[in-house]
């Protein structure tokens, strides 16, 4: 599942738009908003954007770049550096479970 991206030749960078970490980054944003207790549209409106937006990044169908990223967890009250932890976190506990 995932879309091909051409022009990457890094050794070690999947070749899909949709790959094990980025199912764990949207899993892991979109847990963070239920946290928060926001909906997909409360973040939409804090953002200035519309909810389709928030529902093709939670989906996997929109990858974000930093700065949409931090803007993110701005709204979700935590810290970029708080999100990275986690996500480390994660990752490392998905990586010993296989």
């Amino acid at each position: 599942m995932g879309y091909p991206v051409k022009g990457c030749g890094l050794p070690g960078v999947g070749r899909t738009l949709y790959s094990d970490r980025q199912r764990l980054l949207v899993a892991l944003l979109r847990e963070l908003r239920e946290e928060a207790g926001l909906r997909q549209v409360d973040v939409a409106e804090a953002l200035d954007v519309h909810q389709s937006y928030v529902s093709k990044y939670e989906s996997g169908d929109r990858r974000l770049d930093l700065v949409e990223l931090h803007d993110i967890v701005q709204v979700l009250g935590v810290s970029l550096a708080d999100l990275v932890d986690r996500f480390e976190k994660d990752l490392k506990r998905k990586t010993r479970r296989r």
